[in-house]
């Protein structure tokens, strides 16, 4: 049996390893495109790919081997068939020779084999599109799920803004209703109004009108005091009208009582307060009024005096104290009725707190005044 050289041999087992090789990492190459799940290493060891290709190699060179045994075996066989075909050996001399076998199944083998070689070109070709599109695919699948959830996302928006459009709606009606009331309030109201208003212009045209001829004026008011002024008219006694007025302050309590109190500035020219129930205001009033106006000629030779003199008016005794210097303090004492039916009378003159004889004091007239007492007084060399 022939066989061929080593190193040609050697040649063939590097070739075909290479061709191994080449077909394995295509065959990886084809899985890791089409599931790459089956590349995944199983549970179990893997063994030695050194070890693997030598069996791999070992099984491929045998395969060879049986195929030229077989082929040697055909050729026998057909050589033996013929032999025995032969009734002698002159008829094998005489025999032509037997025409060479066809070569068709090989060459159809071949085309068979460069068909199958394309088709996997082919196959793998539609392998990689049909990946890219399998991408294109679920890049699509993904991005359309995205925008299912953007839009079921703008349909709850739109859902919960066409409520809050209602609400709105209606919250807008409502203020409409609302707002059309109030007009017809307000209009009302209005109208109200301006009756209170002429009603007020018409009070004050009165309030004014009394207050020319009323002795007692409201100056201010407020939620605890009230302020009030005192000016008595004297038709008859047209010097009285120079009287300053009198303000008072009326300021009331939570048990429904008022005090009554005279303004600082005429604080000393009557009595400085007074308190009582409501009812007793009016009372108090009056009270004040007539007394202020029983005193007007007095009063207003006190406040007259008062410019020139250092004088203080004690009303509740009736008294008037001069100082004439820081040591020396005259009384004066004034009688009801004065000046048309009581005097002025000196009562004691006090200096150092001691008191100085006023036998020889007296004015050159008779029944004097204050104001001749005032004069004689602060002229006088014997005090």
């Amino acid at each position: 049996m022939y066989r061929p050289p080593l190193n040609s041999r050697r040649r063939r087992r590097r070739r075909r390893r290479g061709d191994l090789k080449t077909k394995m990492a295509k065959v990886r190459e084809v899985l890791q495109r089409c599931d790459p799940v089956l590349l995944e290493p199983c549970d179990e060891s893997e063994p030695d790919c050194s070890e693997a290709l030598g069996v791999v190699l070992f099984l491929t060179e045998s395969r060879r081997v049986q195929k030229i045994l077989w082929r040697q075996l055909f050729v026998l066989d057909s050589m033996v068939s013929l032999l025995e075909g032969l009734e002698s050996a002159q008829q094998l001399m005489t025999q032509p020779c037997p025409p060479q076998p066809e070569v068709g199944a090989r060459s159809r083998w071949k085309a068979l084999k460069a068909e199958l070689s394309s088709g996997m070109e082919e196959t793998e070709e539609l392998l990689r599109s049909l990946q890219e599109r399998l991408q294109q695919i679920s890049s699509r699948r993904r991005r359309l799920t995205q925008l299912l959830q953007l839009l079921h996302s703008k349909r709850r928006q739109r859902e919960q803004l066409a409520v809050s459009l209602l609400k709105a709606q209606n919250a807008l009606l409502s203020c409409d209703q609302q707002l059309k009331q109030l007009r017809g309030e307000a209009a009302a109201a209005l109208g109200q109004l301006l009756s209170w208003q002429q009603f007020r212009d018409t009070l004050q045209e009165h309030v004014v009108a009394k207050q020319e001829v009323m002795e007692i004026r409201l100056i201010s008011f407020n939620q605890s005091e009230m302020l009030v002024e005192i000016r008595p008219r004297f038709p008859s006694d047209p010097s009285s009208n120079e009287l300053e007025p009198l303000r008072l302050s009326v300021s009331w309590r939570h048990d429904d009582r008022f005090l009554l109190q005279v303004d600082e500035q005429a604080a000393g020219l009557v009595e400085g307060c007074g308190s009582g129930s409501w009812s007793e205001l009016s009372t108090q009033l009056l009270a004040v009024l007539k007394g202020y106006r029983g005193q007007a000629e007095l009063l207003c030779e006190i406040q007259s005096l008062r410019s020139c003199y250092a004088i203080d008016w004690c009303p509740a005794q009736r008294l008037l104290v001069y100082l004439k210097s820081a040591s020396l303090v005259c009384h004066l004492e004034v009688e009801e009725g004065y000046p048309r039916h009581g005097r002025a009378v000196l009562r004691c003159v006090r200096r150092d707190g001691h008191p100085v004889d006023t036998a020889a004091l007296k004015p050159h007239t008779a029944n004097p005044s204050l104001t001749n007492w005032l004069v004689f007084l602060s002229t006088s060399p014997l005090i």
